[in-house]
């Protein structure tokens, strides 16, 4: 599927062990149906030669502002106007604050100034260059004038250092990239979703949780951001950074998610229920930290839960009301009766446990509704999320068409 045919990307390349994995986003890209174009600063010509880039994109690689070869033909004015957007891939702590501070002195730094269109980027540098005072004030600039980033990730660095400043793998700058073809399906729709695990309490010390990350939450509160929605995301604790342009609640327990959501539930609201919420919580949570004891088990007597989905199915305020069922077993019987049992609208179904759903950047999953059935194929979450809400989008969109049909005979009966 060429998901970016007659996509022109401008792809800046800067100086860093990273530079490798440009050749394979390269290639991708231009398997997926994009013109690419690159541009090189001297730094990344170190790593990385340009020939190779040459023969991955089919065109002669930039490096230099003043080029008499070019000037006539297409200069820097002209390449910036040409692409649909900048990606910077990687993008060092260098070339982020010669950026945020408007120094243009070579050709991709000169390309940004004059650039009208989206620019996004791929940081890589070592972790502690990336949690610098300066280089989180240079990228909150950047992000502020609209600047985009995808990344960086956590792992194991070149310098042998583990921590965030990874250049982030090219399925995820991929899949992130998809969001820019999301068509405005969701334009003015309010929209409020769940995201990640809830953690329920035993003592002041210890808690009673599961494996959710919430990557597919936060996956999908961006792409209905990127749909056109008005999102409200509610979420329990996560290692992740919130997307941008939306409503953000952070909660910890069941109950406290619960309260949350119904407070925070509007007439004609879209309600997406991915967390991954405890059915059960502490009768009673001890004011003291538990000390061990010479006996050898513990009883902890639970309580189940107010159920977040039901509540908000049973109040018929939502348009469309979304569930997820994680199971280890019969996934789409036991998604069925949780469909049918809840009366929500539609169950995204996903097998978990060994290594599949949970933490994990990658999932599959089937949408139930009670006429349909649509299996997605393995793909990365973001990819996933866009997926999820053109599906939901176009139900949204039969609702409306039934709901109007159904109004026209109504007229037409009394006529």
């Amino acid at each position: 599927m060429q998901e970016f045919k007659d996509m022109k990307i401008l792809l800046g390349i800067c100086g860093g062990i990273a530079a490798y994995k440009s050749a394979n986003l390269l290639r991708e890209l231009r398997r997926k149906g994009a013109e690419v174009r690159v541009v090189m600063t001297h730094a990344a010509l170190e790593f990385i030669k340009p020939l190779t880039l040459q023969a991955l994109s089919g065109h002669e690689v930039r490096t230099e502002l003043f080029d008499a070869s070019q000037e006539n033909a297409m200069d820097h004015i002209e390449l910036a106007r040409w692409a649909d957007f900048i990606l910077i891939a990687p993008a060092t702590a260098n070339l982020l604050a010669k950026l945020a501070h408007g120094i243009a002195d070579d050709l991709l730094s000169t390309l940004y100034l004059v650039a009208e269109n989206q620019v996004i980027f791929c940081p890589a540098m070592n972790k502690s260059m990336w949690s610098h005072p300066a280089t989180i004030n240079n990228c909150k600039l950047l992000a502020e004038r609209g600047d985009l980033f995808i990344g960086p990730d956590e792992g194991l660095q070149a310098c042998g250092e583990f921590g965030f400043g990874r250049m982030s793998e090219v399925d995820k700058i991929i899949s992130s990239l998809s969001f820019y073809n999301t068509p405005k399906s969701l334009e003015g729709k309010k929209i409020l979703i769940t995201a990640g695990p809830t953690r329920e309490a035993i003592d002041p010390v210890r808690y009673i949780s599961n494996q959710s990350s919430g990557k597919m939450g936060y996956a999908l509160a961006e792409a209905a951001v990127r749909a056109g929605a008005m999102v409200t995301l509610i979420s329990g604790p996560t290692a992740l950074t919130p997307p941008k342009n939306l409503k953000f609640i952070e909660v910890i327990s069941a109950e406290y998610m619960y309260q949350q959501v119904l407070a925070e539930l509007q007439d004609d609201m879209v309600f997406i229920g991915a967390a991954a919420v405890a059915d059960y919580r502490l009768e009673s949570i001890a004011d003291n930290k538990l000390k061990k004891q010479d006996n050898s088990s513990l009883t902890l007597n639970l309580i189940k839960n107010p159920d977040i989905i039901a509540a908000v199915a049973n109040s018929r305020k939502a348009s469309l009301v979304v569930g997820f069922a994680a199971e280890t077993e019969n996934l789409i019987d036991n998604a069925l009766t949780k469909l049918n049992e809840k009366n929500v609208d539609m169950i995204i179904a996903n097998q978990v446990g060994n290594g599949l759903g949970f933490d994990s950047d990658f999932n599959k999953v089937t949408v139930l509704t009670k006429n349909s059935q649509t299996e997605l194929s393995f793909d990365h979450k973001i990819k996933l999320a866009e997926d999820l809400i053109a599906i939901i989008a176009t139900s949204l969109q039969n609702k409306a068409h039934m709901t109007n049909k159904t109004t026209l005979l109504d007229v037409g009966s009394h006529g």
